[in-house]
């Protein structure tokens, strides 16, 4: 299980990446094309369907694993996260177990979804030919991801279970002098 956990932290940091990519690339691509209008009278003309289809999901799904690992989705809790005894168990699977399915859902649903597009040639047609079915393909990446860490911390406990950064950034117990 240990090398699940590690390999599963691995996906997620490059997920992770690529959704801080698409935030990147969403803020320069706006910012160009503010730019470009404004001293030139000329829109970047490829940048709202490449954000809107492509770089705005991919920056909320991609990262969605990496965020819940971390612990840093909002969350309005309204059970103890530690109860006593069985119970307490049986609570904290349940809180990780039926998100887990929820999510699972989510990811088969959007899969066939993704997968449909892809097989139909969908496209949105625009100054490009934008096809559907990639733009859709991270909403299963991100849901099945997030899926496969649920399980694991349902299913295992120690270290791997436990944030590997810390929130507010850095290593966990990493000290600064």
């Amino acid at each position: 299980m240990k090398l699940l956990g590690k390999l599963l932290t691995k996906i997620e940091d490059i997920l992770h990446l690529g959704g801080c990519l698409g935030l990147v690339a969403v803020a320069g691509l706006i910012n160009a094309d503010i730019l470009l209008r404004l001293l030139f009278n000329r829109p970047v003309q490829i940048q709202f369907e490449l954000t809107e289809l492509y770089l705005m999901p991919a920056l909320a799904m991609l990262s969605l694993s990496r965020v819940f690992r971390d612990g840093g989705h909002l969350a309005l809790d309204f059970v103890p996260e530690h109860l006593p005894g069985s119970w307490g168990t049986v609570v904290a699977k349940l809180r990780l177990l039926l998100p887990a399915v929820f999510f699972a859902a989510v990811t088969w649903m959007s899969g066939k979804f993704a997968l449909e597009a892809i097989v139909h040639g969908d496209v949105e047609y625009g100054a490009v030919d934008w096809p559907l079915g990639w733009a859709y393909a991270v909403v299963p990446l991100g849901c099945g991801v997030l899926v496969l860490r649920l399980l694991h911390d349902a299913f295992t406990r120690g270290p791997w279970s436990e944030p590997t950064t810390n929130p507010m950034g850095g290593k966990l117990n990493e000290t600064y002098e």
